[in-house]
């Protein structure tokens, strides 16, 4: 097995260091763990999106089909139409 050294953040570190604690487990184990799942998952939900999923439908008022007919809704509201000045 190869050595590979990586700089971590520290809350990062921390999760890792807990869930090796709790486990009883070495930390390079947990990070194997966490590598290997993370690779595994073909079309994976991306980081970004994992931290703004409880956003998603969250506002009121808008039509349950808005992703699935943008262009209608955006014709509608006037988006992209020159203005008069």
């Amino acid at each position: 097995m190869k050595t590979l050294t990586v700089r971590l953040p520290e809350a990062l570190v921390s999760q890792i260091e807990a869930e090796a604690r709790a486990r009883k487990l070495p930390k390079s184990d947990i990070v194997r763990e966490r590598l290997s799942v993370s690779a595994g998952k073909p079309g994976s939900r991306p980081a970004s999106l994992e931290a703004i999923g409880d956003l998603i439908g969250s506002v009121k008022g808008l039509p349950a089909d808005v992703s699935a007919a943008k262009k209608k809704y955006l014709k509608a509201t006037g988006y992209g139409r020159k203005r008069s000045r």
